[in-house]
């Protein structure tokens, strides 16, 4: 009997030291302590049961003040003040890959930020100070936003500090979210109200709409912040906000959906993931969204995946097979409808790590919806005629696939000092307000440029701003400014996927034949000219929503294009791609032989070419 007890006892330890290791010491949990006040409140999770665990405080009191003192924070523990002794505490390894994330510190929105309004300078700066490696391994320090005490630290602190996750954001209708890792785990709704069970909080702001965590943010949790700027997160549901839905849709009404910042959304067809039913978690993978613990300068080089990984290019989708029982794979898709299992075939991103929901399986590629549990079959198109095009080599497979690119043209910002408004970063009002107005905006044409790839992308203006400040004394000491870019005043575009892709690619006549693709804007063709039609108001002989001029057959950049060795197409370019229109009118279909090989300017010189073909 004693041997039969001592057995019994260990194996209560057993299950004890197992209970606490799952957050859950069954105090708070059992009806008394915290559930004493807060009866109804959703768990977290199955092993996020302890209240104390993870918001600090002391359970054990009868007492609000006593049980409340020590909590990590009034409601939200993951807030990066508390963050290492709350979700760090047990998930070391995914803070760390969050401190180094962009969505946290969005120190390439500062970068260029600064680099759009003040020019190049030295130095990196975050939304909070931190110290952090580069993708070389080499340390960095990131200095704090706070310290920029200029033009362009005001705006990101009093401006776009709102939509990241190092700052919580509850004012804003639709786009409120908390700071820290609740920021996509414990998601607000539009009003940033508690919807849940609890008594004591119910309808109070700003709360999570429940305390249940959402291991995988849906794609709600995406448009809260990726709803400004490119609009991905709305062009990917098929949702136009148009010229800041200021301006009457059809029939004189506003959109049918009302967003953040008073605008209403008119419907665009969506794209064809969407469509299909596919989440934004489903291509992206945790280490775009969390980071992989290296910080980036930029989101183009944090992103790991492209089209090729699932669909193929010059070369079908690679895969490796899960060998090892702590393979990634494996643990991240534990959370999912459907795990994946040792032997599988997963398939790899364009950096060559495994994704975690792509397969490859009887012949075929598969997309598991991480939420969903659905298999979608990705079709491959390596070695089809309409994607084996010879001089398309060069292509980003959204070039062609895009429907749409929003593209938000004459962006006029006004910093008035003798106006007041909050500093979100310093949390105190102080001089100096911020308002905008864009000149128009549209969806197509859209241009298209040379990326930091080397590859031709789509292209939108990034930033195309015209500075004006207002001094104290009501005086302008900028009006209309354009900040130097490359050692001279210019606008920007930069290379930019606008995710609202279709199935069909749009036609061939488009790239080739309207000079609109190419960089020119609106145009009128003259002769050896291409003359731009929406003037810039700052020259007339900039047109606003191009980059290129062609003036008797000689073909100017003017505005640059940022990012590594992106550039505008060169003249040479830019013939090449016009040239085409005159096979176009009778080799108007992709999969025509004539375009899997290179062209032979002698084959051409025969009758039927001869008068068909003008003479240069």
């Amino acid at each position: 009997m004693a041997v039969r007890l001592r057995g019994v006892g260990r194996n209560l330890l057993l299950l004890l030291g197992l209970l606490v290791l799952a957050g859950c010491n069954g105090k708070s949990a059992a009806g008394g302590g915290c559930l004493a006040c807060h009866a109804g409140i959703e768990h977290a999770s199955a092993t996020h049961r302890d209240c104390v665990a993870c918001h600090g405080g002391d359970a054990r009191a009868r007492e609000k003040e006593a049980a409340h003192r020590g909590m990590f924070g009034r409601s939200n523990p993951s807030a990066p003040e508390h963050w290492d002794k709350s979700c760090g505490s047990c998930h070391q390894y995914q803070l760390e890959r969050v401190k180094s994330n962009l969505m946290y510190t969005t120190s390439g929105m500062i970068r260029n930020i600064r680099l759009t309004w003040e020019g190049p300078q030295e130095g990196e700066y975050a939304s909070r100070a931190g110290d952090v490696y580069a993708p070389t391994g080499s340390a960095l320090q990131l200095k704090p936003v706070a310290e920029l005490d200029h033009l362009s630290g005001e705006l990101y602190r009093k401006f776009c500090s709102q939509c990241h996750v190092a700052r919580e954001s509850t004012q804003v209708y639709g786009a409120s979210h908390a700071s820290g890792c609740a920021a996509c785990h414990f998601p607000y709704n539009d009003r940033a109200t508690y919807r849940g069970s609890d008594a004591t909080v119910r309808g109070r702001a700003p709360y999570a709409a429940s305390h249940a965590m959402e291991r995988l943010p849906g794609n709600e949790v995406c448009s809260r912040c990726h709803n400004r700027s490119g609009r991905i997160a709305h062009s990917y549901q098929g949702l136009n906000d148009g010229n800041n839905s200021l301006v009457p849709t059809r029939f004189g009404l506003p959109g049918p959906v009302m967003t953040s910042g008073t605008r209403n959304l008119t419907h665009i067809a969506p794209d064809v993931h969407f469509a299909a039913g596919m989440d934004c978690i489903d291509c992206h993978t945790s280490r775009d969204v969390m980071g992989d613990g290296y910080a980036y300068r930029n989101m183009y080089l944090q992103t790991e995946i492209g089209c090729e990984d699932c669909h193929g290019g010059a070369r079908p989708p690679r895969y490796r097979e899960i060998t090892g029982e702590s393979d990634e794979a494996l643990r991240e898709s534990r959370g999912y409808r459907m795990q994946m299992r040792q032997g599988m075939k997963m398939i790899l991103t364009a950096r060559g790590r495994a994704y975690s929901n792509v397969f490859y399986k009887d012949g075929a590629v598969w997309v598991l919806g991480k939420r969903s549990g659905r298999l979608f079959r990705s079709k491959v198109i390596t070695g089809t005629p309409e994607h084996t095009v010879v001089g398309h080599g060069r292509m980003e497979c959204y070039s062609c696939h895009s429907r749409t690119v929003v593209q938000c043209y004459g962006c006029h910002t006004s910093y008035d000092k003798t106006r007041s408004a909050m500093d979100y970063v310093k949390g105190v009002e102080s001089a100096g307000r911020f308002s905008e107005k864009e000149d128009y905006r549209m969806l197509y044409p859209f241009p298209l440029a040379l990326n930091q790839r080397g590859r031709i992308s789509t292209v939108t203006p990034g930033c195309q701003t015209f500075v004006t400040v207002v001094e104290p004394d009501g005086t302008l000491s900028k009006h209309e400014y354009v900040a130097r870019f490359k050692g001279k005043q210019q606008l920007r575009f930069a290379p930019f996927y606008s995710h609202n892709t279709g199935k069909k690619a749009i036609g061939c006549g488009e790239c080739h034949g309207n000079p609109a693709f190419l960089g020119f804007g609106q145009h009128v063709v003259s002769g050896r000219n291409i003359e731009g039609t929406m003037i810039c108001e700052q020259s007339a002989d900039k047109p606003l929503d191009g980059f290129l001029t062609l003036q008797e057959g000689k073909v100017r950049a003017y505005s640059a294009i940022t990012r590594e060795r992106s550039r505008p197409l060169n003249g040479t370019e830019v013939r090449r791609a016009l040239a085409v229109n005159l096979c176009l009118v009778c080799h108007d279909k992709a999969a025509d032989p004539i375009y899997r090989k290179e062209l032979d300017h002698r084959a051409l010189n025969d009758a039927l070419h001869r008068r068909l073909i003008p003479a240069p």
